[in-house]
């Protein structure tokens, strides 16, 4: 193998980069606010988010860069926890949001 067909130009290393996968995995919820906390942390929403289901929705659909994916493993027994409005409020805007965005992805479990 020769130097010259080895080597990968930094624009395309950066481009690779660029196409990471961030993930946020929500399990073992007991308020909205570890949900907020979760998503902030891990998919990076802006200084200014609400923490409110509308501000939520909000940030997932234009501020948060895709690609990235929500996973949440043992949504059914976070019901309870949340109660029925921000439980049935998350759900619906994560799949608004992955219906919207090719680059976002839902899998709950």
């Amino acid at each position: 193998m020769s130097v010259k067909s080895s080597f990968i130009p930094a624009r395309r290393l950066k481009k690779k980069a660029a196409c990471s996968v961030r993930v946020c995995e929500l399990s073992r919820i007991g308020n909205i606010d570890e949900v907020y906390d979760s998503l902030q942390l891990d998919l990076k929403l802006p200084q200014y988010f609400g923490r409110n289901l509308d501000a939520l929705y909000d940030s997932l659909s234009t501020d948060v860069k895709g690609p990235f994916k929500i996973v949440w493993l043992d949504h059914e027994s976070s019901a309870d926890a949340l109660g029925e409005i921000y439980y049935e409020g998350l759900i619906d805007i994560f799949r608004a949001v992955a219906d919207e965005r090719d680059d976002v992805e839902l899998v709950l479990g």
